[in-house]
């Protein structure tokens, strides 16, 4: 296939990315979420950088959105929040590194990259809690130790999560192109 544009893949990708950040809606263990598999699969999967970071990044924000406001309840409506700078920067970082990371894409390249993921969430967010007002543990290295430790079970189920919902998109996205050839983007190279 030619490096042109081809919407019905870019469509594919984005519903599937899409529903990813569905999942974090609906009921699931602490963590558990498809945060990292998001940002990984659409640099995985998109030829296009502007697209591998603006549809994981923007559904983040937007699903972010519905939890601030209208799950969680917050008081006033607000688009962006003091420490989504925390959650939106790993993110970023995950794509980037999927970027580099896939020059095909296997299962032993899904779960490295999972764990990379999941490992990358964990460092950038905990650092943000240590930083922000509401930190549990001292402003020092010791406090920001701490932090870590303390983050140690979301880590455990940001990882599962991160490792199932990889699989989950891969895998969709996988069969859904063997089903129909004309979804797939020019940049996969599946083995």
């Amino acid at each position: 296939m030619k490096n042109s544009i081809n919407s019905k893949g870019i469509i594919l990708v984005s519903v599937l990315i899409l529903f990813a950040a569905f999942t974090r809606l609906i009921p699931h263990p602490f963590g558990f979420t498809a945060v990292g598999a998001m940002a990984l699969f659409g640099s995985a999967v998109f030829n296009k950088k502007v697209l591998a970071f603006f549809v994981p990044i923007f559904t983040m924000w937007f699903s972010d959105i519905i939890i601030n406001n209208f799950i969680n309840g917050t008081e006033s409506f607000a688009l962006f929040y003091s420490y989504q700078i925390y959650t939106l920067l790993p993110m970023a970082l995950i794509v980037l590194f999927g970027m580099f990371f896939f020059n095909k894409i296997t299962p032993a390249k899904i779960l490295g990259g999972s764990l990379a993921s999941a490992l990358i969430f964990f460092i950038v967010s905990n650092f943000g809690a240590w930083t922000s007002v509401y930190a549990l543990f001292p402003k020092t290295f010791m406090g920001l130790m701490e932090t870590y430790v303390a983050g140690l079970p979301f880590l455990r189920n940001d990882l599962a999560g991160t490792i199932f919902f990889s699989t989950l998109l891969f895998g969709a996205h996988y069969l859904l192109t063997l089903k129909f050839p004309s979804f797939k983007l020019a940049k996969e190279k599946i083995k």
